[in-house]
């Protein structure tokens, strides 16, 4: 008797609290079941009544069975109707969200004493540039001055690329994280997550499908970067569909990437891909699916089979896998192979399998702490690095172009055994056992150069407008939008979302002012407003103040420029080029000083320029009640 006795006391305690936790938020959201709210409500009520727990234990088993098939049916008539819409204007979800958040924006103004209506609510977006760890740390410290000073709620939408994802990924883990960004904050500095779970995570997604080179990337991120201990600890992280019936906190967030083959060959309408808690689709095609059917077979616009949608993790490594870019591989050419004449298709080839195996070995070195293994990580880089930058011009030199080919392609594949090598060679235990896993799935995907493999919802669909790159495939590949424009503007040119203001802090790598002169060229392209951007700004660009605002006339959006690094905290150009070369994109992860030194440098411009987004912001008010009353 004492074993059941504690046995429906623990039963009765679990009761207890499932309700505590459970009831608010199944029955006071905005789709309550009612069903599983009465099942929910009856535990309330067990102390004051002789219900015995395990009768409610079968009501809530019956609750789940039913759930789960009023789920299924409403699947079943969500792919009844045309899975994908082709609009110009905000799907329903979105709109609801925008205008439950623009309450919140409302009361924000209002505290800022800037006077607006409900309908004439300023459309305001923050868009972070990408630029790896240093636009993810630098994010988190804009945003959480912009909550300092008032200004967070302020925001509308926030849009992010590359880096900057990685810091949206992260934030938006937590539903309320507008206003506890601090424990975002104590996520960055602390340890990262032990490389055992890290590929706990990764064994069960190399199971899957389209694994690729964007899960692996993914994973050593959110391990190493990040440090996203409850994502592994679950070993289910969150799916970004999730998040599509939370409240209106926090900004609306859309991510943006690239289509890999048309970012190649494509017409510029099937380059940008946008994704959001609602929906995911082409920009400028204006075609979309529910985020939940991302990664499902399509065929001629219809559902073939549903698979699961992509986790965070993995959406994380899809966009911001920077490596998948033959632009930035050049950025780990040796010396001696910046010839002309060098660079074929066999050299391209060896570079990305270096590339990619010194960035993967940096992110894994991350994850763990034993100075052993610290070691053998290091021995491993100074093996390749030596590999690759032994000086072999005067063999290349009096080769033929083929020889020369088949030069690369032999010092490729010895890239590849000395890797296996080397494992080979480490002392036996847990850490040899798992660098041998990763070694064992990264290297045939390596020889594949597979990014960002995802099931194509518009393959084979029936409409003259989509690029033959896009309709004629069963997959295609999103990649890090960086390469494209390091800045998420297509997604919020025009009339779909009618931004006023956006706010654009910089944390890229490339020239200052590069971000605005691709979005500008991209606009005119596809015919959008946008301000007027002058060439004549590339003269700061060795050396750029901390504020610029391009004002917008009609219906172009002002935008507020920030770069990180600054005439406010470098004294002249040459300690600017310095702290861009000791902040670069490809090294180690950032040490708890350098993460702290960007968090305090970023939120430092917003600080120092809070006059100037409170300006701009009551102007974009005022502009916005202007338009509402017909005065131009």
């Amino acid at each position: 008797m004492g074993g059941y006795g504690a046995g429906f006391g623990f039963l009765s305690d679990f009761l207890s609290r499932l309700q505590h936790r459970s009831s608010r938020t199944v029955c006071d959201s905005t789709r309550p079941n009612p069903i599983l709210c009465i099942g929910l409500n009856m535990l309330g009520k067990t102390r004051k009544a002789s219900l015995p727990p395990a009768v409610i234990c079968l009501w809530l088993l019956a609750s789940g069975v039913l759930v789960r098939a009023e789920d299924a049916m409403k699947g079943s008539a969500a792919l009844s109707k045309n899975p994908i819409r082709q609009s110009a204007s905000l799907c329903a979800g979105e709109q609801e969200y925008v205008d439950r958040r623009k309450q919140v924006v409302l009361q924000a103004l209002s505290t800022l004493n800037i006077s607006c209506t409900l309908d004439s609510v300023p459309h305001i977006a923050l868009l972070a540039s990408g630029g790896g760890q240093r636009a993810a740390v630098g994010s988190v410290g804009s945003l959480h001055q912009m909550g300092e000073e008032g200004l967070l709620d302020a925001l509308l939408y926030m849009g992010g690329v590359s880096g900057s994802t990685w810091a949206m990924a992260s934030l938006y883990s937590d539903p309320e994280w507008s206003s506890n960004i601090e424990a975002a904050i104590s996520t960055l500095t602390g340890p990262g997550v032990r490389l055992e779970q890290a590929l706990d995570w990764l064994g069960e997604r190399a199971k899957e499908e389209h694994f690729s080179l964007a899960d692996i990337w993914g994973v050593l991120t959110s391990a190493g970067i990040m440090k996203q201990h409850l994502w592994f600890q679950k070993m289910d992280p969150r799916r970004l569909s999730e998040e599509a019936s939370r409240n209106a906190t926090n900004p609306y967030p859309i991510y943006g990437a690239i289509e890999k083959h048309c970012f190649s060959e494509g017409p510029i309408q099937g380059k940008w891909f946008e994704v959001s808690p609602h929906e995911a689709g082409f920009t400028e095609l204006d075609l979309f699916i529910e985020t939940s059917l991302l990664g499902s077979k399509f065929q001629s616009g219809e559902v073939l089979e549903v698979k699961p949608e992509m986790d965070i993790i993995r959406l994380q490594g899809v966009l911001g896998c920077a490596l998948a870019h033959m632009e930035i591989i050049r950025e780990f050419l040796p010396p001696w192979l910046n010839v002309p004449g060098y660079m074929d298709v066999s050299t391209r080839e060896y570079l990305r399998v270096y590339s990619t195996l010194d960035q993967l070995v940096v992110l894994s070195r991350s994850t763990v702490e034993d100075p052993g293994s610290l070691s053998d990580f290091d021995a491993l880089q100074k093996i390749l690095k030596e590999k690759v930058y032994l000086n072999e011009s005067s063999v290349l030199e009096s080769k033929s172009p083929e020889e020369r080919r088949a030069l690369f392609q032999q010092w490729t594949q010895d890239l590849l055994v000395a890797v296996e090598t080397w494992s080979q060679n480490l002392q036996p235990g847990p850490f040899k056992t798992h660098v041998s896993f990763l070694i064992r799935k990264i290297i045939p995907l390596l020889i594949k150069w597979e990014w960002g493999t995802t099931n194509n919802f518009l393959y084979q669909y029936q409409d003259s407008g989509i690029p033959e790159c896009l309709r004629s495939q069963q997959q295609f590949h999103l990649i890090d939008a960086g390469m494209l424009i390091n800045v998420g503007y297509p997604s919020f040119l025009g009339d779909k979302r009618d931004i006023d203001l956006i706010i654009a802090p910089e944390y890229s790598a490339g020239d200052m002012f590069e971000t605005l002169i691709l979005a500008r060229n991209y606009a005119a392209e596809v015919k959008k407003p946008f301000p007027e951007i002058s060439e004549k700004i590339l003269e700061d660009k060795d050396w750029p103040k901390d504020c610029y605002v391009f004002e917008g006339k009609g219906k172009e959006p002002t935008i507020i420029y920030m770069p990180l690094f600054n005439r406010q905290n470098c004294k002249d150009a040459e300690e600017f080029k310095a702290m861009m070369e000791r902040f670069s994109t490809f090294q180690p992860p950032f040490s708890r000083e350098k993460i702290h030194f960007v968090l305090e440098t970023s939120r430092t411009n917003v600080r120092n320029n809070r006059e100037i987004l409170l300006r701009e912001i009551n102007k974009a008010a005022l502009r916005r009640q202007s338009t509402r009353s017909g005065v131009v």
